[in-house]
């Protein structure tokens, strides 16, 4: 049973943390636009009713973006929710490619509740890169992010058969798309 008091702080929280932040799409839509999707695309495709999987997902990007803390998140969350989160934030002091290496090189060792967050998290991704992507991304740096993003979802396979489909139509409708 989804222990909606928690979810509920989770998003609001998330909320208030990535307040006044925006993608990197032409749009600019709201940040917090992005965690929502990935929680709905866990609920919604998934069938992910695990508070702490859903909660981990509206927070899947505070430290890496918002400079929350493991602690912060400990504290307000338990340990699975920020265990989650952590296990799926990259490392910003390190240079882009290699948090990029370092992604596909640790997700075939993620837990399962961060496997599906990130799984989750990469249908979001190539769906605004497609559709929405940053200023300045050429074409081939689009089609070069959905390749590593499909290195990255390679490592996750075998969590949840709606969402690795999912994530192949959506990496195939990109790579039409974008021939």
């Amino acid at each position: 049973m989804i222990d909606l008091p928690k979810l509920l702080r989770a998003a609001a929280f998330a909320a208030r943390r990535h307040t006044g932040q925006t993608r990197k799409g032409s749009d600019a839509q709201p940040y917090i636009n992005h965690p929502i999707e990935v929680a709905s695309i866990l609920a919604n495709t998934g069938g992910i009713i695990d508070t702490d999987v859903l909660s981990a997902a509206l927070l899947h990007d505070t430290v890496e973006d918002s400079g929350v803390t493991g602690a912060e998140l400990r504290e307000f969350f338990g340990e699975t929710v920020s265990g989650y989160v952590l296990e799926v934030t990259d490392d910003k002091s390190l240079p882009n490619g290699e948090r990029k290496r370092l992604q596909v090189k640790h997700a075939p060792h993620l837990s399962n509740g961060a496997k599906l967050i990130k799984l989750s998290d990469k249908i979001s991704n190539i769906r605004d890169v497609t559709d929405n992507p940053p200023d300045g991304w050429d074409l081939e740096r689009r089609r070069e992010y959905i390749e590593w993003g499909e290195n990255v979802a390679a490592g996750l396979r075998g969590v949840n058969p709606a969402l690795e489909s999912l994530f192949d139509e959506v990496a195939e409708a990109a790579r039409q798309k974008l021939r």
